[in-house]
């Protein structure tokens, strides 16, 4: 017969035992950011947001630290529902001292909620500059995504800010962790984002959040899927367009153009690298100079062109160091030169040609930035060349030089909209599958872009954006991509409450 000391130990050990499984097991569960994240589902929009990026606290030292009352009344006014706040925690940070904040310095965040709920529009803090990281200058001295006295400290400014603004519904409020993640693996932004959405959670369960998508909000960053928050992406595409002389991103100064007219394949290659060795063929050009501008070149490569079979030029790119090439470095497992050449080369077309080819008839390999056809009166086109690694081009054709004419392939030239459907929206594709709320945080024009092709660009997106019923935020609402105060040279402005305003790009906001 057992003795009933033992029976009532070997019972409290099992409940001992069971215990710390149990606590071992939440743990886990607590670790991994599974259950203690997850949002309701009730959290996420309900009403389409429109609206603006207002840059009050937007860098430290450039933007006033506060916002202003008229911005939201303008934007209720204007029939429009949405501010995105991108915010630089520097403005709260207390004497120099990350760690701290201090109170006073997030008063006008407060106010901006407060009007926010006043005036019927919604507020999104997004941090902009973040403890740890930033896209912005100078950048951060430690690493959000290496560093984990970063994320503490990061994690601990959601946390003020949600439990600051708890009792704020969703409907009013909500958060965007930081600022167009760049050059960060899935694995470094899933344990980050999953520690400051717990940060949040643990303060204001209820909070709807999101995160912006990965390499800048290009594509979605499937491994927070998980989360149950919302992701962000952007509308900068193309940049040469969106940003055109834009001093801060180093855009080309070539005149932009919308809609895009197709593109070459770069680089051409040579017979080793069959069956990629197939020249680019263009038909039915007239008679003039054509100037071909290389780009990257491996080894001594001669670029052939060719005119209904006719050999009418050979010319030698060798990398090596001197005027016209940059950037020349020596491969020793291909035992190969490679280098950059940066000037051009022309050749003449005395007739009219049927077939025009261009390849590489020895060598390894060699890119191109674009061919130029120019007449003898002075008539231009221009065929531009994309990098695309490991592709063949298609059969181009001349079609004249007038402008969205040029140089086309046999399928023509992509609309507007289908080339943004395919650049910008095909991406997120796995985000819409998955049923993940996805809105535009950032879109727009920089203002030395032609006002024309600003509002072309515009409404492509606008167009896609509202058949996929997503959100949007024009970056900014006064300054160089918005509707007010743009600086813009090819505008008929309109006053408007001591501003002025460019009422072609409004209406073209309201309509969609």
């Amino acid at each position: 017969m057992r003795s009933p000391k033992i029976d009532s130990k070997q019972s409290h050990m099992k409940k001992y035992c069971f215990r710390l499984l149990l606590g071992v097991l939440l743990l886990a569960v607590h670790v991994k950011g599974v259950e203690p994240v997850r949002a309701s589902a009730d959290n996420r929009p309900t009403v389409r947001w429109r609206g603006f990026n207002l840059l009050g606290m937007f860098m430290k030292g450039a933007t006033p630290g506060q916002f202003e009352e008229e911005d939201f009344q303008m934007i209720r006014d204007l029939g429009f529902n949405f501010v995105r706040l991108p915010l630089d925690y520097r403005f709260w940070m207390k004497d120099g001292d990350w760690e701290q904040i201090d109170e006073e310095k997030i008063k006008p965040i407060d106010q901006a909620v407060a009007w926010g709920k006043q005036y019927g529009i919604h507020v999104h803090l997004s941090f902009h500059r973040a403890p740890g990281y930033t896209v912005a200058k100078p950048p951060e001295k430690r690493n959000l995504f290496k560093d984990e006295e970063a994320l503490r400290v990061c994690a601990k400014h959601w946390a003020f800010f949600a439990k600051r603004y708890r009792g704020i519904p969703s409907t009013e409020l909500s958060f965007n962790l930081f600022n167009e993640p760049a050059e960060v693996s899935e694995a470094d932004y899933e344990r980050v984002a999953t520690a400051l959405v717990r940060a949040i959670r643990q303060e204001d369960p209820k909070r709807f959040i999101i995160a912006d998508g990965i390499s800048w909000g290009c594509r979605p960053a499937e491994s927070l899927f998980k989360l149950g928050i919302g992701q962000a992406t952007r509308g900068y595409k193309p940049m040469s367009v969106t940003h055109y002389m834009a001093s801060w991103v180093g855009t080309p100064s070539e005149p932009p153009i919308w809609p895009p007219l197709p593109m070459a394949v770069s680089p051409l290659y040579g017979e080793g690298k069959k069956p990629l060795n197939v020249p680019l063929v263009i038909e039915d050009l007239p008679a003039g100079r054509l100037e071909v501008f290389p780009h990257d070149v491996s080894g001594k490569v001669v670029v052939r062109v060719e005119a209904d079979g006719k050999t009418l030029s050979d010319y030698t790119l060798n990398p090596i160091k001197g005027p016209s090439w940059t950037n020349v470095v020596f491969k020793k497992e291909w035992n190969i030169s490679q280098g950059r050449f940066t000037g051009s080369y022309s050749v003449a077309i005395s007739a009219p040609v049927k077939r025009l080819s261009l390849s590489i008839a020895s060598g390894d390999w060699a890119g191109f930035r674009k061919v130029m056809l120019t007449t003898a009166d002075n008539k231009m086109a221009e065929l531009p060349f994309e990098n695309a690694w490991g592709k063949t081009n298609q059969l181009f054709r001349f079609v004249g030089f007038k402008p969205g004419q040029g140089f086309q392939t046999r399928a023509g030239v992509l609309s507007g909209t289908e080339e943004l459907k395919q650049s910008a929206l095909a991406p997120w594709q796995p985000a819409f599958d998955a049923g993940i709320y996805v809105m535009v945080g950032e879109f727009g024009v920089h203002h030395y872009t032609p006002h024309e092709i600003t509002l072309a660009l515009m409404e492509d997106y606008l167009t896609i954006w509202k058949e996929r019923q997503l959100s949007w935020a024009l970056w900014n609402f006064k300054g160089s991509f918005g509707i007010l105060d743009s600086g813009r040279k090819d505008v008929h402005y309109e006053a408007f409450h001591g501003h002025q305003l460019d009422r072609k790009m409004l209406e073209l906001l309201q309509k969609y």
